[in-house]
């Protein structure tokens, strides 16, 4: 329990700092996956690496693959920078993804994806943007509805877009607004090439977990952590707190998953009188299973 306190006290200082480190936040989000029974929960304890060790090892992976890109400088435009990367992280070091990856929960840790080069595009894009980053590059993510990539130069003017979950290949507006219509059946808009800033990346990341253990009814252990850790984020959809209180009622925990449902029916009565009659219903309901 200290160790668990301590972790997400970290989390929420990391995240309200002037200008969060996403590799940090990721890297956190890793370590409450290892501490519970995630990837590496399973390990001896002798033989298992600590927190701390974890994060500085994937810190230091990440600088060491930023050294490795040759100085290109400022002068470099962003069909460069986006070449070099592609040369190095895609071609040389073999990062990609594969449809086999969603299926697996380390594709969303970052630590794991640096060691096992596979993972889902947003944490590939991590990798992308972390690395680049480091070495001075004019980068930014892009969170394209259902597919998030990476783009190199000005955001509204000269750029360049990249899909590290497919080795870097260069993507031009109509092939983003096929992986858009594909993923979403919606058409591309201008508005879905902004910059994503760091906090959104990390909910985003949040949001892929939580899918993935809520189709896995048997890892709810998952899905709670990271309804936690979103919730602990300065911004994030209040709705969260809903899905939080009724998955801790699914869980058998229904003394407090009933006072958080009171709780969030407090919070919407005023704008969603109707909503909160429901949801007060079924607090009444949790508070029953206890008699």
């Amino acid at each position: 329990m200290h160790e668990t306190t301590g972790r997400r006290q970290r989390f929420t200082e990391a995240a309200r700092e002037v200008r969060p480190d996403l590799a940090l936040l990721c890297l956190l989000v890793a370590a409450e996956a290892h501490a519970g029974s995630g990837p590496r929960a399973k390990a001896p304890p002798e033989a298992a690496p600590s927190e701390e060790d974890r994060i500085d090892a994937a810190q230091i992976e990440l600088d060491r693959l930023a050294g490795l890109l040759p100085a290109l400088g400022r002068q470099a435009g962003p069909r460069r920078w986006a070449e070099a990367l592609a040369q190095l992280l895609g071609e040389r070091c073999g990062f990609h993804g594969s449809p086999a990856d969603y299926r697996r929960l380390e594709s969303s840790l970052l630590d794991e994806v640096l060691l096992r080069r596979r993972g889902l595009p947003i944490l590939l894009s991590v990798v992308w943007l972390e690395v680049a980053r480091r070495a001075g590059a004019p980068v930014y993510g892009v969170a394209l509805p259902g597919h998030f990539v990476v783009g190199f130069g000005d955001p509204y003017g000269e750029k360049v877009l990249v899909d590290p979950f497919d080795g870097g290949r260069p993507l031009s507006d109509e092939d983003a607004g096929l992986l858009v219509a594909g993923a979403t059946g919606a058409p591309l808009s201008p508005s879905m090439f902004a910059p994503a800033e760091p906090l959104d990346i990390v909910l985003r990341v949040l949001n892929n977990i939580r899918a993935w253990a809520a189709a896995r009814p048997e890892r709810s252990d998952v899905q709670l952590w990271a309804l936690e850790l979103s919730l602990l984020l300065p911004r994030h959809p209040a709705r969260l707190r809903y899905e939080r209180a009724e998955l801790l009622v699914e869980r058998g925990d229904f003394l407090r998953g009933a006072r958080e449902l009171e709780e969030y029916a407090e919070v919407i009565a005023a704008v969603e009188p109707g909503t909160a009659r429901t949801v007060l219903g079924q607090a009444r309901a949790a508070r029953s299973m206890l008699n």
